[in-house]
């Protein structure tokens, strides 16, 4: 089904609304001399933006800029060049998240043609089957390689403070658990203010709250709306945004107040102090080693630190050919690489943006008739 049928639906729920935010949306963004770019930092928005058809209900006015809220597709090179080589290993039960399982190495090589050779990998929902497969086989060496924004990080933390409480010795955690406004800050440092607003993550933002991004936000003064992932979420945030946006304001505002609020969620941020420390520097793909923007875990869960035993290979960032790391900065879309819909298809992904279920180029592959 195509975006245009998809977003008739949408409009189907409640059309006069639907119709109402599109017409003052488009009304204002006329208002302003040149199209407005909003860059939507989570792959959950450009997915839901493109099923929509949202962002073809708002052109020309308004160009959407897909962010790198994306964690499958940021994690970097070196981190799955260490995953692939641990789940080589004799005597491991490798655990990850499904959506890791088919990014491919330069090589072609990924955690699932391992499995298919044999190796014992195993794609877990939650963090938790995690810790009841290493409780209920004692004598295997289970590795939880986890990853994903300040979203999954409290669910890994419960893991560790749960095995450390139950004294399991035969777990370890290999975490690449990152930051957002760390990411940020980063991310309009290096590449200049080029947005005039963002839309900010719904699921991290229920758990660190719209404060965490006062800070970057007042240093470039740019607007932020935190927003969900229906249609209607995403049509309030960008008429919230253009509203700053046309009176030159800047500020943190949120459109999805059933499940952020401004605090967040301090249950799950306690969590995550207890068990992890900030890095100095991560690699992210395409960005390289970004500052302050990812979590290890502390000393009293040593015991369980993966890094301790595995350490990450140096090699190249990117696939030849690839813009994965482009289309992350929101500098370039899916279309402009060469490889988009050629030999980087959903069936025979290339980069990671092709094989994550929020990746931009997935996005466009499912729901753009290019």
């Amino acid at each position: 089904m195509n975006s245009s049928v998809l977003f008739l639906q949408s409009l189907a729920k409640d059309p006069r609304l639907v119709k109402s935010y599109l017409e003052e949306i488009k009304g204002l963004a006329k208002t302003l001399s040149r199209p407005v770019r909003i860059m939507e930092f989570c792959g959950g928005h450009t997915h839901s933006l493109l099923r929509y058809g949202l962002d073809e209900a708002l052109r020309p006015e308004i160009e959407f800029l897909h962010g790198p809220g994306c964690p499958v597709c940021v994690l970097s090179l070196e981190r799955l060049e260490l995953a692939l080589s641990i789940a080589k290993e004799r005597g491991v039960i490798f655990t990850t998240y499904g959506d890791l399982l088919r990014v491919p190495s330069p090589k072609g090589e990924s955690l699932q043609t391992l499995r298919a050779k044999g190796h014992r990998i195993k794609m877990v929902a939650n963090a938790m089957e995690a810790f009841s497969l290493a409780k209920n086989n004692p004598q295997e060496l289970i590795v939880f390689f986890a990853f994903g924004f300040e979203t999954t990080a409290p669910a890994t933390a419960f893991l560790l403070l749960k095995a450390k409480e139950e004294r399991i010795t035969n777990l370890k955690v290999i975490s690449n658990h990152l930051l957002t406004p760390a990411v940020l800050d980063f991310l309009l440092s290096k590449e200049g203010l080029y947005m005039d607003g963002i839309i900010g993550p719904g699921h991290v933002s229920a758990v660190i709250g719209a404060k965490a991004y006062h800070e970057v936000v007042s240093k470039f003064k740019v607007p932020m709306v935190v927003a969900g992932f229906e249609p209607l979420d995403l049509l309030e945030a960008i008429l919230l945004l253009l509203k700053m946006i046309s009176k030159g304001e800047y500020g943190v505002d949120i459109a999805y107040r059933r499940a952020v609020s401004v605090e967040g969620n301090k249950k799950a941020q306690e969590l995550m102090k207890e068990v992890f420390v900030l890095r100095e520097d991560f690699p992210w793909r395409g960005l390289g080693r970004v500052p302050m923007s990812g979590l290890a875990l502390r000393e009293e869960f040593s015991l369980f630190d993966g890094e301790l035993s595995w350490r990450e290979p140096e090699v190249k960032d990117m696939p030849k050919g690839c813009l994965c790391g482009e289309i992350l900065k929101g500098r370039a879309k899916p279309p402009d690489c060469k490889l988009f819909r050629r030999s980087c298809r959903p069936e025979t992904p290339i980069g990671p943006c092709m094989v994550s279920s929020e990746g931009a180029c997935l996005a466009y592959a499912k729901y753009k008739n290019l």
